[in-house]
């Protein structure tokens, strides 16, 4: 089975402002820049068997996908998506009292955060008592915690190692870094080998061949290839687009002289059993 644990909805310009989509197009003048429900369908679910499909809440970066708009579209075929929320942990109250609803009403069983889109600090006691809440409702967390074009907050609420203390504090709440907290992979690896219950998806990487095959050299020699799992950042990016790309840089593709990548470790990465491992049934 394979499992896409990244993927995105969300149309322009209903859940994508005009700041967002700028920002977007100065780093990508390709960008893809969201679109309907049915492509989704049609096209992330293309080569995998379930997709985890994100809400996402991040107002300071002006792009705010509803957790209701994820939770009608996942109810269309739950057997195949699966529904991951997202709050704005700036009002930890008003964000807790949306996390139980999305939980117990909605069917949601993880939730999407971002820090450096949300312009919040991963380590202020705001987002800590999110994570608090989301290891209390058993609910896993996929950070993004990496860089990006938005020019919404600091590249310091970024860093994958911000994770530790997070991981320390809640050794109980699944953690996913998304895109190997790119470029900082190294920070990622460091802090998946540390904690049995933290794991980093491979998404979007390959449009970055060279860093992706660093990042899993180096997982290698840390010997903690098995904390990686499937994830494709779609509409950036397809389930086909993805298993290319980590397939291509297996054996001797960077030169006889370079460190191989094992073809098993990125077999081992599409075959993942990523929701087990994240206690979603």
């Amino acid at each position: 089975m394979i499992v896409d644990v990244h993927t995105h909805v969300g149309e322009y310009p209903a859940h994508i402002n005009e700041t967002f989509a700028s920002q977007a197009r100065e780093a990508w003048p390709d960008a893809v820049l969201g679109g309907s429900l049915d492509e989704h369908y049609r096209d992330a679910l293309d080569g995998v068997d379930k997709a985890v499909v994100l809400a996402f809440n991040a107002p300071a970066a002006g792009f705010v996908v509803p957790n209701e708009y994820v939770a009608d579209y996942v109810a269309r075929d739950p057997a195949r998506l699966v529904g991951f929320g997202s709050v704005d942990p700036h009002n930890p109250t008003v964000a807790i009292e949306e996390l139980e609803r999305m939980r117990q009403d909605l069917g949601l069983v993880g939730c999407k955060l971002m820090p450096i889109y949300q312009n919040i600090d991963p380590l202020s006691p705001a987002f800590l008592a999110v994570c608090a809440a989301l290891e209390r409702l058993e609910m896993p967390m996929l950070i993004h915690q990496g860089t990006t074009f938005s020019r919404a907050s600091s590249l310091m609420y970024a860093r994958p190692v911000l994770i530790d203390e997070i991981a320390i504090r809640f050794p109980r709440l699944p953690i996913v870094i998304a895109h190997i907290g790119h470029p900082w992979t190294s920070e990622a690896i460091a802090v998946i080998r540390r904690h049995p219950h933290v794991y980093a998806d491979v998404s979007a990487l390959v449009s970055r061949p060279y860093l992706l095959y660093q990042a899993l050299v180096e997982a290698s020699e840390y010997r903690v290839t098995h904390k990686l799992i499937f994830g494709t950042d779609f509409p950036f990016f397809t389930a086909h687009q993805t298993i290319e790309g980590l397939r291509s840089v297996t054996g001797a593709a960077f030169g006889t002289g370079m460190p191989i990548v094992d073809p098993d470790v990125v077999e081992g990465i599409i075959y993942r059993p990523s929701l087990e491992l994240l206690g979603i049934e």
